[in-house]
């Protein structure tokens, strides 16, 4: 009872809870609370927001002790209390007390938006007075510290506007919500940046950057982290580990890498050497391009093996252009080198294309819609770039689909009509007139989706992670038809499009929006929609084909699926068509010298704020028109070094910016620069060595400077140190010339040390190391001194040539050797070369390993034994390097034997020194040396034996070796000799000797063809022994450009008969040629010339082009043709046949053409035949001889076409018996033609009888019988080939064949003796009255026919003036005194067993006197006239 009670008291609080909150939900709607400001209202989401918060707070403790209590004191009494009064009111105070409290949040809200927005204003104030790029004022610093301990890394930047900061482990993000709590720490105070990493362990060893960035620039500071394991007490100073520490030496890089040049779709490796193997903390290696942590990926290969670290590019784009560094960790932070990669376009399908696009990239993506933008090629093919089609595909499929079907202007295109969620890629292609390029690299997969998705989400933390999502689409629930969107307006105006966005309406509502857009005309009132098929799903739109120049407004509709919302309000008037004008090109472009292969430009930012995409470098070789790009990739910054130049050339550049537009004009072009090394201070002197030593001073000597400064080294200044002293001091004032030299005025017993400079034009250089400590102790030793300047020329792949200067100090006696000892870098294991030693200060080291790195010293001998080595050669490689130049020898144009070396590299200050036999400079009485340029030449005066040996060159003053050599053997001399007495000498050199041409005219031209001449040669041309002039009738032409001589002969005859003989000289080259024309081969040459004056002449009137000819024509026609050519309205043209005229032909004065039709050739067909064409300017013919076997010839023609234009075989019945035949379109008695019956010839008899006509072929079988039944064949022979034609007359065939013959042969019978009227009735007769009409004809028939006479249809009864008589077949009619009734039709009837036929006659009776009109009279016996049809 009591539980029942307790659920019926709640039951009942629940009811009136639930009443007073609807009422307390009415009451607080209506409740606005407002800022001081009236500023702030509470939306929906507010006040949801609230009552959240007030469900979620806790109530008391103690409140709900005492409701518990008070529950159970009410079911104890019995009593009805309900509590439901206090709780609401309760509620209703918490919420009130909640909401003041918002109202009072908002208050110091909205004071605080607007301290916070003056701050904002005065900040951006000053930031726009005071911008500047990220500068680290203390960047990291290298860490090395023990396991489990901490380390903080911190660096101070400085940058305004404050940088957004970025951490990064080994190139990946660090972010401390991934990783393990308190793990890392990050801070950033007043532009100190701090990174906090708690309890080390090894994985923490890693490079750690820090990445800053605004407005304005960005920057990059590295730091590495060493985190050292402890080993205990094996870890101390007497360990293994320190002691291997200190042996090892960390890895430098060996060489500096160079550029690299690549092109599109090819592979590329990069490399870089170390100079030994990576110590365990260097192997951490990380590449960069233009700054981007590079990765290992499907396209990118990044390995380190055997000294060499590698990237792998399988496949090159030109975004794969720019400077790549590589960094090795080290203990005292890191090492770098960079270099940069060039990646050119790979070669167009068609000539003249474009270049490919780069850098694609994907922007403002949405749900149906994003935009692309590209950067335009450097190289537009040779004519301007017309535009770019975009094609996209789905992504990980190859179908390509276009998205424009014009080329788009400029490097940006907005793409619509994408599906929400899918994922694409995009790729470009530019076009110009004459063909279109290869595509773009694909863009990364872009996946459409709705960006403001996130923003309508509340999320509300409570309860230690718990969280409360408010969706703000579930608010607006009560939103039917859709607000219109707010914002409209222009986001981009390009020449191609207008791009539009808007804001979404708020609220927007539930259920999904679509948007419509519209345009007007301004200065129209009307609007249209855009876009009515085609509903938009993102607040981004873009309108294509709009009229250039015209002015438009917009606006946008939003729907959704219960209406559609008015209209937004309009844009402003919008321009359509504007062209996206290109950047103006960078000004003050300079060139600057910097190495022997490169060039540095530089050149001024764009003005007044224009911020370029990049640049792009232009450059020539100067002579040259073609220019060639040097940087595929733009670059961003405003100095570039151009490398890959050819040293010692002359080139001019030009530098393009580079915008959404294109690209820019062209620079104006720096002024020409020779690439050769920039000046500068040289590098310090190294290799520092005792040559000499007395009491009180030493000789020194040093290697020369490794860096020149690319001029020539004016001197050194010396310094000395003594050790007891403190300071250095100077030794010399003026510099000094030479590397060696003797320092006085020392104290004997005392330890010194050296140190130099060089000077050159630029300056004085580095300060070098200090020397080793020597002594100032005299030498006493009997052995020589050390050698000096030890050093490699002519270094090849397996050869270099050794020198050296002899020591100063001898001992007790001259030097009489020298001992050379080798050793490969690295090693310490020394080995002696020469067994023997050698007497002089050179030599030639052969059998080297091509790319090993060798060290040479050299030792000296004397009586007392051999001497210190000399300090050691630097490190040289064994390998020719690329562009080596060799000595040329060679004779030039005087005859002069020289030998000759260029030297590209050389500077201004250079010298070539030549020397013969490593001994010195060659005696100048037999040598002249000249110097032009790069090039010097060492000319031999007066060759000879005593010239023979080794000449050397080597060029001073640069920074690498450039040295040569050769040598002169005397089969060498021999052959320069021999040349030299040619061109002291020569002989005008014969291309083509003389030759005949004879002319169209019958002129004979006798010429030959020298090398070319100069104008000042000269040409004598003798006949017979007498020299020719030039006259009309012998015309001598000598064209000295292309040595040709002719003669021109114009009636060539007898007289011409003899030797012609060219003499020719051209300053100290003669020769001459010689033609004799006698006997047969001039009795040739007059023959042709003769036939051919008379074929001119004959070419003069009308003439045949095409001679006569014949063909068969598939009728069996003989068609003659032939073709005459310069015709006139008076040409006649003639045909003849043995001789004689020939009617029948056809000619066409127009083209010229003469035919001649043989429709049915026969025997008498058979002989010439002639064309004539003549006028009065002269006559031609041309004949066809069709006799014996031209005719028989064409016979078989006609046959072979006759037999194959053959029908098949077909049966006729016939009266007489069975027919068998074939249609032939014409048959002659040449073919042969042979009857077969079941394969056995058959010949003509009495029961067969073959025959033939012009057109058909048959066999006629009489009174056929059963032996007459099977197969029938005919065969066809026209001379070469024979074909076979069959049918079989069995079965059916023969029944019916039979048949049809039997009726046939009736009907004959019956024909032959049906009745006839024969003979003898006139169609009409004409008679005079009164006479006596006799009307006879003759009848045939068997049996004999009855006779009945008609007149009028009537039948005649023969009785008084009508009489018949009738004898055998003559039958006659009598009517004696004829009168007008007898005029009338008047037939006779015959009729027998086999037929019948009537014979008809009109009779006229006329008066006497009268005479019928329109008759022939003849005149009858009896008066009679007969009418015969006219």
């Amino acid at each position: 009872m009591g539980t029942r009670t307790f659920f019926h008291h709640r039951e009942e609080e629940q009811k009136e809870e639930r009443q007073q909150s609807l009422q307390m939900t009415s009451t607080t709607r209506k409740k606005k609370f407002k800022t001081s400001e009236e500023e702030e209202t509470f939306s929906l989401s507010d006040l949801s927001i609230a009552s959240a918060l007030a469900l979620t707070s806790e109530i008391a403790q103690d409140y709900k002790i005492r409701r518990e209590a008070a529950i159970l004191e009410l079911e104890q009494r019995g009593q009805k209390r309900i509590l439901f009064g206090n709780d609401m009111e309760k509620l209703e105070e918490e919420v009130i007390r909640i909401c003041r409290l918002l109202r009072v949040r908002a208050d110091r809200r909205a004071l605080r938006r607007k301290a916070v927005e003056k701050a904002r204003a005065e900040k951006e104030y000053i930031e726009l007075r005071s911008g500047r790029p990220p500068m680290f004022w203390i960047p990291l610093r290298v860490h090395a510290v023990w396991e489990k301990m901490e380390v903080k890394l911190a660096c101070t930047v400085l940058a305004s506007p404050p940088p957004q900061v970025t951490w990064y482990k080994n190139g990946v993000r660090i972010d401390p919500r991934l990783a393990p709590a308190g793990k890392y720490k990050i801070k950033n105070k007043f532009g100190m940046l701090t990174l906090h990493i708690s309890r080390c362990s090894m994985e923490d060893s890693a490079e750690y950057s820090v990445e800053v960035k605004n407005q304005y620039g960005e920057a990059y500071s590295f730091a590495t982290v060493l985190v050292r394991k402890y080993y205990g007490m094996e870890s101390g100073f007497d360990s293994e580990i320190y002691r291997r520490s200190l042996m090892a030496r960390e890895a430098d890089f060996a060489f500096p890498m160079k550029p690299l040049f690549s092109r599109e779709k090819e592979p590329f490796t990069l490399s870089c050497y170390f100079s030994s193997d990576l110590l365990e903390h260097q192997r951490d290696i990380t590449w960069f391009r233009d700054g981007e942590l590079l990765q290992n990926s499907e396209c990118r290969e990044l390995k380190y093996q055997d000294q060499e670290a590698s990237l792998t590019v399988s496949c090159a784009y030109k975004e794969d252009e720019g400077f790549y560094t590589i960094r090795v960790p080290s203990l005292d932070g890191y090492k770098e080198q960079t270099t940069y990669v060039f990646v050119k376009d790979a070669a167009a399908e068609t000539a003249g294309a474009p270049g490919s696009p780069l850098n694609l990239k994907c922007h403002d993506v949405n749900k149906d819609c994003l935009i692309l933008s590209w950067v335009a090629p450097s190289d537009n093919g040779g004519s301007p770039i017309l535009g770019y089609y975009i094609e996209r595909c789905v992504a990980g499929s190859e179908d390509w689909v276009p998205c424009n079907d014009k080329p788009v202007k400029t490097c940006r295109y907005p793409v619509l009509g994408l599906a929400e969620g899918q994922t694409y890629q995009f790729r470009v292609k530019a076009v110009n007139k004459e063909g279109i390029s290869h595509p773009s690299k694909t863009s990364d997969p872009v996946t459409t989706y709705d960006p403001s998705k996130d923003k309508r989400v509340t999320v509300i933390p409570y309860d230690e992670g718990r969280m409360i999502e408010i969706f703000k689409d579930d608010l607006e629930g009560h939103i039917k038809i859709p607000l219109p969107p707010t914002n409209v307006h222009a986001s981009e105006v390009r020449e191609d499009y207008v791009a539009l966005a808007w804001d979404e309406p708020d609220p927007r509502g539930r259920e999904p929006l679509n948007y419509y857009v519209e345009k007007l005309i301004v200065g129209s009132n009307s609007w249209q929609m855009v876009n009515l098929d085609m509903p938009v799903n993102s607040p981004r739109f873009a309108l294509f084909d709009l009229v250039k120049g015209k002015s438009y407004c917009f606006r946008v509709r939003s729907a959704n699926k219960y209406g559609i919302s008015e209209p937004s309000l309009p844009t402003e008037p919008v321009t359509a068509g504007g062209k996206l004008a290109t950047l103006p090109p960078p000004s003050q472009v300079l060139a600057f010298r910097d190495t022997k292969t490169s060039v540095v430009l530089q050149w001024d930012k764009l003005k007044d704020g224009l911020e370029p995409l990049g640049y792009y470098i232009y450059c020539r070789e100067t002579g040259t028109e073609e220019w060639q790009t040097v940087n595929n990739k733009p670059v961003t910054c405003n100095e570039f070094t151009v490398p890959g130049l050819q040293p010692g050339k002359e080139y001019v550049f030009c530098v393009k910016s580079v915008n959404e537009a294109g690209l820019s004009e062209s620079s104006p072009e720096t002024d020409p620069i020779v690439v050769r090394p920039a000046i500068a201070c040289p590098s310090a002197p190294h290799g520092f060595v005792l040559l000499n030593c007395g009491k009180a001073d030493m000789t020194i000597g040093w290697k020369p400077p490794k860096r020149k400064g690319g001029t020539k080294i004016l001197g050194y200044f010396l310094d000395q140190h003594d050790t007891s002293e403190l300071d250095w001091h100077e030794v010399n004032i003026q510099p000094i010339p030479q590397r060696v030299y003797t320092v006085s005025n020392l104290e004997e017993g005392h330890m010194y040390e050296f140190r130099a400079r060089a000077m050159n034009m630029a300056g004085v250089g580095e300060v070098s190391e200090p020397s080793d400590l020597f002594k100032c102790e005299e030498w006493t030793m009997p052995e020589p001194g050390p050698p000096y300047d030890v050093k490699c020329t002519e270094v090849r792949d397996s050869s270099l040539k050794l020198h050296w200067e002899a020591p100063l100090y001898i001992g007790a006696g001259p030097v009489t050797g020298y001992y050379v000892d080798m050793c490969e870098e690295g090693s310490e294991e020394w080995k002696q070369i020469n067994k023997q030693s050698i007497a002089t200060t050179h030599m030639k080291v052969s059998d080297l390993e091509t790319g090993k790195c060798y060290i040479f010293r050299v030792r000296a001998l004397n009586k007392a034994g051999i001497g210190p080595p000399s300090l050691p050669s630097d490190p040289v490689v064994a390998k020719t390097k690329p562009g080596t130049k060799e000595i040329e020898l060679g004779v030039d144009e005087e005859g002069f034997i020289y030998m000759a070396f260029e030297a590209p590299e050389k500077n201004d200050s250079s010298e070539f020194i030549w020397s013969k036999d490593y001994e010195g400079p060659p005696d100048a009485d037999r040598v002249q040396t000249e110097e032009k340029g790069n090039k010097s030449k060492l000319i031999l005066k007066d060759p000879s034996e005593k010239d023979l040996g080794i000449y050397s060159v080597e060029v001073t003053d640069v920074d690498d070796d450039i040295s040569a050599s050769c040598t002169l053997t005397k089969e060498d001399l021999d052959k320069l000799l021999k040349r030299s007495h040619e061109i002291r000498n020569p002989l005008i050199k014969l291309i083509s000797g003389w030759n005949i041409d004879i002319l169209e005219k019958g002129e004979v031209r006798l010429w030959l063809e020298v090398e070319k001449l100069s104008p000042n040669a000269e040409l004598h041309l003798i006949f017979n022994d007498k020299e020719l002039t030039s006259t009309p009738t012998h015309k001598i032409n000598f064209v000295k450009g292309k040595g040709l001589v002719e003669l021109i002969i114009q009636n060539f005859c007898d007289d011409d008969k003899g030797t012609y003989t060219a003499q020719l000289q051209d300053g100290k080259a003669k020769n001459q040629f010689t033609l004799v024309l006698l006997d047969e081969c001039f009795d040739k040459v007059a023959e042709e010339a003769d036939a051919k004056r008379r074929e001119w002449k004959k070419k003069q009137g009308p003439h045949f082009i095409e001679n006569l000819k014949c063909k068969v024509t598939e009728n069996c026609e003989v068609l003659l043709t032939c073709k005459a050519t310069n015709l006139r309205k008076d040409t006649s043209f003639q045909w003849f046949f043995n001789k004689k005229a020939r009617a029948g032909g056809v000619f066409d004065p127009q083209t010229g053409i003469g035919t001649l039709r043989i429709k049915k050739i026969t025997k008498a067909d058979e002989g010439q035949y002639k064309a004539l064409v003549s006028d009065d300017r002269g006559e031609d013919y041309t004949q066809l001889d069709l006799t014996k076997g031209a005719f028989e010839d064409l016979l078989k023609e006609l046959c072979r076409i006759s037999a194959l234009s053959a029908t098949p075989l077909k049966i006729q019945p016939t009266e007489e018996g069975i027919k068998i035949y074939t249609d032939v379109k014409y048959y002659t008695d040449y073919m042969k033609t042979t009857w077969y019956h079941k394969e056995k010839k058959l010949e003509s008899r009495d029961r067969l009888k073959a025959g033939s006509t012009m057109n058909q072929i048959w066999l006629h079988i009489l009174n056929p019988t059963d032996a007459d039944k099977g197969k029938y064949t005919l065969e066809l022979f026209d001379g070469n080939n024979s074909r076979k034609l069959s049918t079989d007359l069995s079965g059916q065939a023969f029944e019916d064949a039979l048949a049809e013959h039997r009726r046939l042969k009736e009907a004959a019978v019956a024909e032959k003796c049906r009745a006839r009227v024969v003979q003898g009735l006139p169609d009409v007769a004409t008679i005079m009255e009164d006479k006596t009409l006799c009307l006879t004809c003759c009848i045939s028939g068997d049996p004999y026919p009855e006779i009945t006479w008609f007149k009028n249809e009537k039948v005649i009864v023969f009785k008084d003036r009508y009489k018949m008589d009738v004898k055998g077949t003559v039958v006659t009619i009598t009517i004696e005194k004829v009168c007008n009734e007898d005029t009338g039709k008047y037939s006779i009837y015959v009729k027998n067993k086999y037929g019948s036929e009537t014979g008809q006659v009109t009779i006229s009776v006329y008066k006497h006197g009268d005479i019928p009109i329109g008759m022939e009279e003849e005149e009858v016996p009896g008066g009679i006239i007969m009418k015969k049809p006219t």
